[in-house]
């Protein structure tokens, strides 16, 4: 029996997200005194839950599925990007221009081709960038094809059509916290 698969990007829930909805979360609400009361006494739960937060953003993977008329072409996983891995990609595919009034460079232009493919390869996991990206065998035949690919983004733009790509970066923004919910989160 053969599994149908739906047209487009398939995106895949987390481990983690799975895995805590049955969690609850309760509001206290509490005066100066109190707060800081409660503090004091969950301090190490805080700490802990620090460190299970750093551990978390490097360990969550989320699977993404490219499927077009029903069949499978290939499957890879992601994982959330810092900001300093958003800024590496806009700042690598940004051109410069210097401002000769206020004596400093200013942005003028992003690829945002390249920067979109950038995001996607960085959010890659390396096990799959290995398989997928950066295969030779993959570069060998596209080049076959007169596609000129020179590297793993190249592989990425070919492959990928453009609304796939923006699937594909909704997932990895909010794998990587910026989603809807997070004017809410800054509330609370």
């Amino acid at each position: 029996m053969s599994k149908e698969f739906v047209r487009g990007v398939a995106i895949g829930g987390s481990k983690a997200e799975e895995e805590n909805m049955g969690q609850e979360v309760r509001e206290y609400e509490t005066d100066g005194e109190d707060t800081k009361a409660l503090l004091r006494a969950n301090e190490e739960d805080f700490i802990q839950g620090l460190i299970d937060a750093a551990q978390f953003a490097s360990e969550e993977t989320q699977r993404i599925e490219i499927i077009r008329e029903g069949r499978l072409f290939f499957a890879f996983n992601i994982h959330p990007l810092s900001s300093e891995e958003y800024e590496k990609c806009k700042k690598k595919y940004t051109k410069y221009v210097r401002n000769k009034q206020l004596g400093m460079k200013l942005p003028e232009d992003t690829d945002r081709i390249k920067y979109q493919s950038a995001i996607i390869y960085e959010a890659t996991v390396d096990e799959d960038k290995e398989k997928l990206w950066d295969n030779r065998k993959v570069w060998d035949a596209l080049n076959a094809r007169k596609d000129r690919i020179m590297n793993g983004l190249d592989v990425i733009e070919y492959s990928l059509k453009a609304g796939e790509k923006d699937k594909i970066l909704e997932a990895i923004d909010k794998l990587s916290g910026y989603d809807d919910n997070l004017e809410e989160v800054a509330k609370n």
